[in-house]
């Protein structure tokens, strides 16, 4: 598939075949320029940018070599397609040492020299766009995302600084919604490891025979619904990191097994007799104590402090107040660049109702609560009136637990009461599945479609099922 806008800069001193290649290309949808002249085009090329060049071998005053070398002097990775005629073979492949990415031999069919020119251009389309894919992903999981200019965040990106080049295994610690996932994706692609993989499962959505399943991978038969064989995630991320998350969910069995993996750096997947050897990193996350849970043993001991080689805890939103406004402005701009609205900012009676929240919900609660603002909001100045109706009107009475405005029609509070019912029995749902839609569907005899929109709806995680009461 071609682009319109690429522009190809073709060089023949042969009038009838620039008029050839000019028609023939310009067909295909490119932007042709066409020079009889070497000097003159390499003069043009000094002034402006083509996607890609056409250049014969044998020209007088400037030949293909020359060019080859000016336009890889000012762009490398334009790509120049070389034509030769019979006896310049050889020419051609010292080009293509050179960098030319293709020649086509004199004569040619239209058909050859369009197909060299969208091959050369897809592959340069690709390494464009890997190049995008790598900063993109660089940008999003590198500290900037971690918005915080609180002294607790400050030391918290020194710490993940400090432990991302290692192979140390980490344990995130912190209340639902403050980013342990984010954390552990800073730590991966911050470290050597950023190029291969980053794998995460939830231990606490998964019974424990899947668990081991998804983890340590299963053979053809070894159990009734395993009909091929299958690697788990600790072989598919082998070089990479694999994050645990809700690690203190992790059924007793499973726990053994984790800590012999992590003392043996081998695996063995369920129903084999044969062991892999893995190198992987693992980065933990739990909302509990696990020190505690260690001690109270409902957590194996010995697996606690193999996992918290590097204990990290991420503090709750009302630990660091002063970086709400600046989480509120990070969300605000990520978050109206994907609904395609211009510039937006807070008006100030909006943002001090966000700066007196405690924000229970934490950093994720914050981030709802932005882009319900957006959605909600018909100016460019987000004012009270955007935000959920809870944050602007903190002091109203209660109607068996759920907060309503004094001023609240019938169908304001019956909606207010629907949607704190459907929240509150969608969470305990998930937690009594322990994360598993379909179970939670069949246990709500409900859709599962309409149960996923509801979860959806509300922003309920597998996250949120793992401190919910089952």
């Amino acid at each position: 598939m071609t682009n319109a806008r690429e522009r190809i800069l073709v060089i023949d001193d042969e009038p009838g075949l620039c008029r050839l290649l000019k028609a023939v290309l310009g067909e295909a949808g490119y932007d042709v320029v066409a020079h009889e002249d070497a000097v003159e085009a390499l003069n043009l090329l000094e002034r402006e940018s083509f996607d890609a060049v056409i250049t014969d071998v044998r020209m007088p005053k400037v030949n293909g070599m020359e060019v080859l070398q000016a336009v890889k002097s000012k762009s490398a990775g334009t790509p120049v397609v070389m034509i030769t005629a019979f006896g310049t073979l050889e020419a051609a492949v010292k080009a293509m040492k050179m960098g030319a990415s293709d020649y086509v031999a004199k004569p040619f069919k239209n058909e050859e020299i369009k197909r060299a020119v969208e091959n050369v251009l897809e592959k340069r389309r690709l390494v464009e766009e890997n190049q995008r894919l790598k900063k993109e992903l660089a940008g999003r999981y590198s500290f900037g995302e971690m918005v915080g200019k609180s002294a607790k965040m400050q030391d918290l990106f020194r710490l993940i600084g400090q432990v991302a080049p290692t192979d140390a295994t980490v344990l995130i610690e912190g209340e639902s919604g403050t980013g342990k996932e984010l954390a552990a994706r800073a730590i991966h692609f911050n470290s050597p490891r950023a190029s291969k993989p980053f794998m995460a499962i939830h231990c606490g959505a998964l019974p424990e025979t899947l668990l081991e399943s998804e983890l340590f991978g299963h053979t053809k038969g070894a159990f009734t619904d395993a009909q091929k064989e299958r690697k788990g995630l600790l072989e598919s991320a082998e070089g990479g990191t694999v994050f645990l998350d809700e690690v203190g969910e992790m059924p007793p069995a499973m726990q053994v097994k984790f800590l012999r993996f992590l003392q043996e750096k081998e695996i063995r997947p369920l129903g084999s007799s044969r062991s892999v050897k893995v190198d992987v990193r693992v980065v933990a996350a739990t909302h509990k104590d696990l020190k505690k849970e260690s001690e109270g043993g409902t957590f194996r001991e010995d697996l606690y402090y193999r996992l918290a080689v590097v204990p990290l805890r991420l503090p709750p939103l009302r630990e660091r107040p002063e970086d709400i406004s600046s989480l509120a402005g990070h969300f605000l701009k990520k978050l109206s660049l994907q609904a395609g609205r211009g510039d937006l900012t807070f008006a100030p009676p909006a943002m001090d109702l966000l700066m007196t929240h405690p924000w229970p919900g934490n950093v994720r609660e914050l981030e709802n609560a932005v882009e319900h603002a957006i959605v909600f909001s018909k100016t460019d100045v987000l004012g009270p009136e955007a935000l959920p109706p809870y944050l602007r009107n903190p002091s109203v009475p209660l109607l068996d637990g759920v907060l309503l405005p004094e001023d609240a029609s019938y169908r304001e509070a019956k909606q207010r009461v629907l949607e704190v019912f459907e929240k509150g029995f969608l969470t305990k749902l998930l937690g009594r599945s322990k994360g598993n839609v379909s179970r939670a569907a069949e246990l709500a005899d409900m859709d599962r479609k309409n149960l996923q929109d509801l979860l959806k709806k509300h922003g309920i995680s597998r996250e949120d099922a793992a401190s919910s009461p089952r």
